[in-house]
């Protein structure tokens, strides 16, 4: 643990002096399917682009394509080309809404481990030129606890956890965190959780769900996490997804679409109060690769 902390203090190190601009990385995720976390990613990437930040979206949610299906396009190449067509990280980018880019995982990181320690600092050298172009970039990881879904939550020091008042996602939720605590390169010094309830009828109902989860993580894990805001229950909402459309663009002033403005604002705030180095892109990838080898 300590050999491996001492590398991401070297890798910070070595970004922050050759680099003015450090993206802030913040990857999304969940216990289970269903909670709503693509939709969170997509709508506090509005909400960042409203506030004048550059935000990408990384969709690392692999075999599933929710962040084109909610921006209501096809990218034309995504990650995998990246890797091993020969693409620029500009060509793999997807303009969506708001001039919000995305970018489609496809299976490329999954096969990371077998190239040769040239090709990815070649790949990681051009990865990081998304610190460049963005001042947020969003990951939205796929559901649940599999080892894919630990890499980039191992590999960030920020991490936004989805949850809903239903008891196997409050359940699933404390798995995943559970897991992640266990995981023999995390180190909770590093990172900060924020958990976001998500479809709940009220405020009341999302710091029980909270206070719930918080009990168990804190009694049995020693984890500190902190409680974000929540998202209501809202037909506009609903009603936006199935029009592929972020209700945060198709109705900005629905309780769901002020709620993730809030979250987001929160989000803002912490940045600014937080005395954690950023750890950008370069960071991310040479954790998650780091990993694989």
């Amino acid at each position: 643990m300590a050999d491996q902390a001492e590398k991401l203090r070297s890798i910070i190190k070595g970004q922050n002096q050759s680099r003015q601009q450090t993206a802030r990385v913040i990857t999304v995720t969940s216990g289970k399917g269903g909670v709503g976390k693509s939709n969170t990613a997509i709508n506090l990437a509005i909400q960042f682009r409203k506030m004048n930040q550059r935000v990408l979206i990384l969709d690392a949610d692999f075999g599933l394509a929710n962040i084109e299906i909610m921006f209501g396009t096809v990218p034309k190449y995504n990650l995998y080309d990246l890797i091993y067509q020969g693409k620029s990280i500009r060509d793999v980018i997807t303009w969506g809404p708001m001039e919000v880019g995305f970018i489609s995982g496809g299976s490329g990181i999954v096969g990371m481990a077998n190239l040769t320690k040239d090709y990815l600092n070649y790949i990681v050298q051009n990865l990081v030129e998304l610190d460049s172009m963005a001042d947020v970039i969003i990951v939205d990881t796929g559901a649940g606890i599999s080892d894919a879904v630990l890499e980039f939550l191992v590999a960030s020091n920020e991490i936004l956890l989805v949850t809903t008042p239903e008891p196997t996602s409050i359940t699933d939720s404390y798995s995943l965190l559970k897991a992640l605590n266990r995981h023999n390169r995390f180190n909770a010094d590093y990172t900060s959780i924020n958990v976001l309830a998500n479809k709940v009828k009220n405020e009341e109902e999302a710091n029980t769900l909270y206070q719930k989860l918080n009990m168990v993580v804190s009694r049995y894990l020693k984890l500190p996490i902190a409680y974000l805001g929540y998202i209501p229950q809202d037909e506009q909402l609903a009603r936006a997804v199935m029009q592929q459309m972020p209700v945060s663009i198709q109705n900005p002033m629905s309780r769901s679409a002020l709620a993730f403005r809030n979250a987001a604002l929160k989000l803002m705030h912490q940045e600014e109060e937080s005395e954690k180095a950023k750890w950008g892109m370069r960071a991310f990838f040479s954790h998650i690769i780091a990993g694989r080898r």
